[in-house]
């Protein structure tokens, strides 16, 4: 392995807590769902193939993890957060309040967002639009928005199934959502020209996104805060749920769920990898600069997971639902000098 050298940041800690690495010797990682699996092979390979403790790895979501990441610098702080969605300017300022100024951002590859059901169930076809019109707390009907009372897929489209609405959808605190309610619900609310017709009658733009985006209370949407097992015995408990799900666990999970089509695309690797299936998100995490050197075995461990072996076409994430990144050399270099964001390094 190569010596790292310690920068300013890291003397920093090392003043501040020169006990750290001796204190904690083992890369500690908290944040998404989606990005557990996928983390949890590589800390547990990495335990195995180097001297260095197995990282700990927790979940909790995105916003979550990048609260926690954002906490501050030290041992008492978390090494890495995943994220199934890009850092927002807001949390890179809060890290930079806290004295987490140098983040290296890791694209480890990229999944799709998939909608499934119980494997004895209705199959169903779905477009964005669908989603919109089941989903939304709102629509704009007759130049006024109004409540929406649908409460059946075929009252959605006479061509869906007769079945109840009962969508169990990621909790705002997962990266999941803000795809979802995006790529999904906001593009269906384009897509049928609920958005367009708010402009014209008047409403700002931000205004009309918002009421695209707004989720119904009612009870047919009910958020999952926890993981996708939670949403897996939601759909068990409850024939008619569909859940939303990363494709790597719906792939995982294939004697249980049956998965939708959107837009007539089926998800798999190769369709997500080609950009045919229209949800898919890129798939990152993120590592505290000024942790390297001073926590053993962290930026061993980054180069580990996006190692060609690892994230790479043929190697174990893939094996388990992954899309590999095609820069992933380029992800490569960026790790390998420390490159933080906002900075050519």
């Amino acid at each position: 392995m190569s010596l790292v050298k310690l920068t300013a940041s890291s003397l920093a800690i090392a003043a501040v807590s020169a006990t750290a690495a001796a204190a904690r010797d083992n890369v500690q990682i908290a944040g998404s769902s989606t990005v557990l699996p996928y983390a949890t092979i590589v800390a547990e390979a990495f335990g195995e193939n180097f001297d260095f403790p197995t990282p700990v790895v927790e979940s909790g979501g995105s916003s979550a993890g990048l609260k926690r990441f954002c906490e501050g610098v030290g041992e008492n702080t978390i090494d890495i957060a995943n994220a199934s969605r890009a850092i927002r300017e807001g949390e890179v300022a809060a890290c930079a309040e806290a004295g987490v100024t140098d983040i290296i951002e890791v694209r480890i590859g990229y999944d799709g967002i998939v909608f499934a059901s119980d494997i004895n169930g209705n199959s169903f076809e779905f477009t964005p639009e669908h989603w919109y019109k089941a989903m939304a707390a709102e629509h704009f009907v007759d130049g006024e928005l109004v409540a929406n009372t649908l409460s059946n897929w075929n009252e959605v489209d006479p061509a869906l199934p007769d079945q109840a609405i009962q969508a169990f959808i990621p909790g705002t605190k997962h990266g999941t959502r803000e795809v979802f309610e995006e790529k999904v619900v906001l593009a269906g609310c384009e897509e049928g020209g609920f958005f367009q017709a708010m402009l014209d009658s008047g409403v700002d733009e931000d205004t009309a996104e918002d009421k695209c985006m707004g989720i119904r209370t009612d009870g047919l949407a009910v958020d999952i805060d926890g993981d996708y097992t939670e949403t897996l015995a939601r759909i068990d408990s409850n024939k008619d749920g569909i859940g939303v799900f990363g494709l790597a666990f719906y792939e995982n999970n294939t004697d249980k769920l049956q998965v939708a089509t959107m837009a007539g695309i089926v998800p798999t690797t190769e369709s997500i990898s080609t950009g045919e299936y229209p949800v898919s998100r890129p798939l990152f995490f993120y590592i505290k600069k000024a942790h390297i050197g001073v926590i053993p075995g962290l930026k061993e461990f980054a180069e580990f997971f996006i190692s060609d072996d690892i994230a790479g076409p043929a190697g174990p994430l893939a094996a388990y639902g992954l899309v590999s990144d095609p820069a992933l050399g380029d992800t490569q270099s960026a790790v390998a000098n420390e490159d933080v964001m906002g900075n050519a390094m």
